[in-house]
């Protein structure tokens, strides 16, 4: 299959506006409501733990099976990364709700699920961490996304995947730079504050 028939995939499956679609089955427009965002951590402030868990392993095995989906035509790192960044676009930039998606860190870990395991496996024990300590998904969120950076050049991953993991902290910086305001001026909502 052509790469680029494989990056339209990914991005098709990365615009799945899965926080969006559960808000609506509850009469709510997820878009309306706390932050604004269509991600997990706005759908568990609204709708609870259990629907935000639901949304958060949605996006991320988006991800993940974008790249399944490529690795049946192609193992080369360059074309992965292709996929990947189409579906990360996908996920933040998504053609079903008018280009205004999410923040990027479900999918992200998705397709580090696949790409690198290992990594994904210490990104979420220190994401879980940096969470429990300071109660900020955010901060947890961007400082995982740095994780993973710091993680691809210690494990030697192939340079594509360790240009892809620097996108998309720069991609998770600009995504959460209102929360990085609030956290700067201590207004960012912690875990357990309803939106």
């Amino acid at each position: 299959m052509p790469t680029f028939l494989l990056m339209l995939i990914g991005y098709l499956l990365g615009s799945i506006p899965f926080g969006y679609a559960i808000s609506k089955l509850y009469n709510i427009d997820i878009r309306q409501k706390g932050s604004g965002n269509i991600g997990a951590t706005n759908v568990t402030r609204t709708l609870g733990f259990k629907i935000g868990i639901l949304v958060f392993i949605l996006d991320l095995l988006k991800g993940s099976l974008a790249l399944l989906i490529a690795y049946q035509y192609t193992m080369d790192p360059i074309e992965i990364t292709l996929v990947a960044i189409s579906a990360i676009f996908g996920h933040m930039f998504p053609v079903f709700l008018g280009f205004k998606g999410g923040k990027g860190s479900a999918i992200g870990l998705g397709i580090l699920l696949v790409i690198a395991p290992d990594i994904f496996i210490f990104t979420m024990l220190f994401a879980i961490l940096v969470m429990l300590i300071t109660r900020y998904v955010s901060m947890a969120s961007i400082l995982g996304a740095f994780c993973v950076v710091v993680l691809m050049f210690l494990f030697q991953k192939p340079l594509t995947y360790t240009l892809l993991s620097m996108l998309a902290l720069i991609l998770s910086i600009i995504k959460h730079k209102e929360n990085i305001k609030r956290l700067i001026n201590g207004t960012e909502r912690k875990i357990g504050e309803k939106a």
